[in-house]
């Protein structure tokens, strides 16, 4: 692959005022026209202005200076590799303010980024498209010629003109709506001016929504847009977002600077949600809640989802990271926050529990990686901005801002938060910048600390020995680099300064003790600590680092998960940090699977659902071995009494986190063919496919998956009747998932066909062939084979974006030799060669 030339950020000659931003969108020929009137300074006297502009065509452009006549340029240069345009002018401009005019067309794109359409049914079977936005990270170029970096901050007058019928909505609120003048089916809707922001975070919408609307406590106007008709499954959403805009406000002790927040469905949608400033967007199931028909887990993921766009309009937004290179800061703070907020609004979730599982644990996998990268990366031209939207950014991001602010304290973490975000609102900011504001506000070297943590890719292993003196425990401590790769040998280890809490078996979710270790080895002394006492490193698993405790101390460790005196969280770790040192080759899986045994009593739902994980991954493991059946035989026996504790149906005084471990458990023992599960889930499936009893929402996919995975041509087709039948995205999404868990290699391949059928949509297309790939070995090669297939279809559908990334681990990630390893890697560099030589291979793959 050639290398690409050195990328340069615009040119600070001239620089935006306000956007003046006017767009005619056709829904029919799926165009629009645009009139840009930019006020803008000349900082530095120039005959040129550069300006970002992607699949736009110019018409007319000009610049007149304050108080002087207009200059029409007299070209326009397109350079399409960086996204770039220079109008060039028969005049120098000379320092000082003045408008520029632009006249422009453009193409409403399928691509789901810039200006595109979306497509709907509406109720009466009629397919209409609505005009929307997703601009993040660089595509507002594609929607209006701008200034398209986060540091180059203006206001923003939009005005659309829509047909009548169609509801219309931008980031502020509505000033005028008005009869359009040239044609009576339209009309003129102006916004008020925005607050100085980037414009990446600008957004418009064009379509037929049904909305559902309160105040929060602090008299914002609350308003969740729905398809038509389905008004009542935004309730959910809006609850939780007219709780969450006064918990950030006491929070940062920072109003929300807006006097309206719309959160709004897209049917087509890359992302799952946008954090536009007063205009969030949505994928239908990340804001949309049946009462009836939702299970326990959309509500969860809901809730995160509205608390992690939310906080951005905050952080992210009135406060904005210079440039992508600090994209973490807005990610990885979001993502941990999210947790804070839903803890607040459904403290009967558990959810900092959920969190170890679902983003510290992910991190750790990915980040032990040897093609890892660091939370910071230096970001140059805009294509490698996408390959930073990862589980480094978001999920490592939020475990560090997590173990920072438990070596805080809360009390301070909030002070220098407010500090941060009062100093350099409507402003960018850098990683720097926060840890100054935090730094002064604790008085603790967070910089020092913290540089360790973002600036070098990986995380440490604490190795962890004891001796008895007497009344007291002496701790060996050393660290060293974790790889998955086996233990670091080389010199040049890095090091961490790692914040270290203990605590014993007296108080096991407080700190007994608590140190900042800043080299490789430490000896610390526990007084008080006996000899029948346990000792934990790492209460609560916030400290983002694996422990390795020697033999003794972990035997020591086993009666804390059988008597349930470890926490939850505790006792999750434990077991995935041992789970990890047995894939890393530095401890015996036969060990892990003993350890396993030990959670007989376990009644949490998400320490079984890491168990779950584990499970899964080293069954696929020895999917490519004889002992296959051994380890399904082995899952039956560990489920097996949980699921016979829990049963089918609920029972009285059961809450939310009952309900996802009855799910998790049935799915587990149908999967592996405990043949009274099965038994079950056949009957109860026909009975909610005739008609007789309706399955409940939290039975659908352990059921679907039970049947699926066990059946046969029928079972595939009634499955896709339900599809096909559902009104509900969840519904749809939830089958689509499951589906790869057919055995047949026929059946298989009708799945994949399907994937990319129009019953699909284009966004969920990864979830189907993921399905199929992770739901055996058959399916494995079968997906593998479909992308190399339909590479190009594929491909141009995600435009090089970070769903091309997504398909390519979920498609690959269940292989376990060199040779595939290989296959894998020169086929994918040809692949990329092919179709556009200067794309980067996306990291982690």
């Amino acid at each position: 692959m050639p290398d690409r030339r050195p990328f340069e950020r615009l040119p600070d000659d001239v620089r935006p005022i306000n956007y003046g931003l006017c767009l005619k969108p056709d829904l029919i020929d799926f165009t629009f026209e645009g009139k840009l009137e930019a006020a803008v300074e000349v900082k530095n006297a120039t005959n040129q202005i550069v300006m970002n502009c992607a699949d736009i065509d110019i018409i007319t452009a000009s610049y007149a200076p304050d108080g002087d006549e207009e200059i029409h340029a007299t070209g326009f240069n397109y350079e399409n590799e960086d996204e770039k345009v220079t109008l060039s002018f028969p005049s120098i401009l000379q320092n000082g303010h003045g408008m520029l005019k632009i006249d422009f067309v453009g193409e409403l794109n399928d691509k789901m980024k810039g200006f595109y359409r979306s497509k709907y049914t509406t109720a009466s079977g009629e397919v209409h498209y609505a005009a929307v936005t997703q601009f993040e990270a660089t595509d507002a170029r594609r929607a209006f010629p701008c200034w398209d970096e986060p540091s180059i901050k203006a206001t923003f007058d939009v005005t659309l003109v829509v047909p009548k019928d169609r509801v219309a909505l931008s980031n502020m609120n509505m000033v005028e709506r008005n009869p359009y003048p040239d044609d009576e089916s339209l009309v003129e809707v102006k916004f008020a001016r925005t607050p100085v922001m980037s414009t990446y975070l600008v957004a418009f919408v064009v379509g037929e929504y049904d909305f559902v609307e309160t105040r929060s406590a602090d008299g914002i106007l609350v308003r969740v847009y729905t398809p038509v008709g389905k008004a009542e499954q935004g309730k959910f959403a809006l609850e939780v977002a007219a709780k969450t805009l006064p918990f950030y406000k006491d929070y940062f002790n920072v109003p929300y600077p807006l006097p309206k927040i719309d959160l709004i469905t897209i049917a087509d949608f890359a992302a799952g949600a946008m954090e536009n400033w007063g205009l969030v967007t949505y994928r239908e199931t990340a804001l949309l809640i049946d009462p009836k028909d939702s299970c326990s887990s959309s509500r969860q993921w809901v809730a995160l989802v509205v608390g992690h766009e939310l906080a951005h309009q905050w952080f992210g937004n009135l406060v904005t990271m210079e440039w992508w290179t600090h994209l973490w800061l807005n990610e990885g703070f979001a993502s941990w926050i999210e947790y804070l907020c839903v803890d607040h609004c459904f403290p009967e979730y558990d959810i900092w529990t959920q969190f170890v599982f679902a983003d510290y644990t992910r991190a750790q996998e990915l980040d032990a990686l040897d093609n890892s990268h660091p939370i910071e990366v230096n970001v140059g031209h805009p294509s490698e901005v996408d390959e930073i939207f990862d589980a480094i950014s978001y999920s490592k991001g939020a475990s560090v801002i997590r173990m920072l602010h438990d070596y805080i304290g809360d009390e301070d973490f909030r002070k220098g938060m407010n500090q941060y975000l009062t100093k350099f609102q409507e402003k960018n900011a850098s990683t720097e910048d926060l840890w100054e504001s935090l730094e002064q506000a604790s008085g603790k070297p967070i910089a020092a600390v913290m540089s360790t943590w973002t600036k070098q890719m990986g995380f440490p292993l604490i190795y962890v020995d004891s001796e008895q003196n007497e009344d007291s425990r002496v701790l060996k401590l050393s660290q060293k680099k974790f790889c998955a790769s086996g233990p670091h040998l080389g010199e040049d280890c890095p090091q961490w300064m790692v914040p270290i809490n203990i605590c014993t078996c007296e108080a096991p979710s407080s700190s007994k003790l608590k140190i900042l270790m800043d080299k490789p080895e430490t000896t610390v002394v526990l007084e008080g600590v006996r000899a029948d006492q346990w000792v934990k490193i790492n209460p609560g698993t916030v400290g983002f680092y694996r422990t390795q405790y020697s033999p003794t101390m972990l035997e020591s460790l086993l009666p804390g998960i059988r008597d349930l005196s470890l926490q939850p969280v505790d006792r999750l770790g434990l077991q995935n940090d041992l789970f990890s040192l047995a894939r890393a080759g530095m401890t015996s899986t036969v060990e892990v699977l003993k350890v396993m045994e030990a959670f007989v009593n376990e009644p949490n739902y998400t320490v079984w659902n890491d168990l779950s994980s584990n499970l899964g991954v080293l069954s696929t493991l020895l999917s490519h071995t004889d002992f296959h059946e051994e380890i399904q035989g082995f899952i039956r026996d560990i489920f097996f009494p949980i699921g016979e504790r829990l049963g089918w149906d609920p029972k009285p005084g059961e809450g939310h986190l009952d309900a996802l471990l009855r799910g998790l458990v049935l799915g587990k023992l149908g999967k592996a063919g405990h043949k009274p599960t099965l038994e079950e889930a056949r009957r109860r499936f026909k009975d909610h496919v005739d008609g007789k009893n309706t399955l409940n929402a939290d039975l659908r996919s352990p059921v679907y998956v039970t049947v699926l995975k066990h059946g046969d041509s029928s079972t595939l087709d009634t499955m896709l009747k339900l599809h096909k039948q559902a009104d509900m995205q969840e519904e749809k999404n939830r089958i689509e998932r499951v589906l790869g868990a057919i055995p047949s290699q026929e059946l298989i391949q009708k799945v994949l066909t399907f994937s990319l059928s129009d019953d699909v949509r284009p966004q969920d297309t990864v979830s189907v062939i993921g399905g199929v790939a992770g739901g055996s070995k058959t399916g494995r090669k079968s997906a593998w084979e479909f992308v190399k297939e339909n590479w190009e279809e594929l491909f141009n559908r995600y435009q090089g974006g970070f769903l091309i990334s997504r398909l390519i681990k979920v498609s690959v990630e269940g292989f376990a030799s060199e040779k595939m390893a290989t296959e894998i890697k020169v086929i994918l560099l040809f692949l990329f060669c092919t179709l556009k030589w200067n794309y980067h291979l996306p990291k982690n793959v």
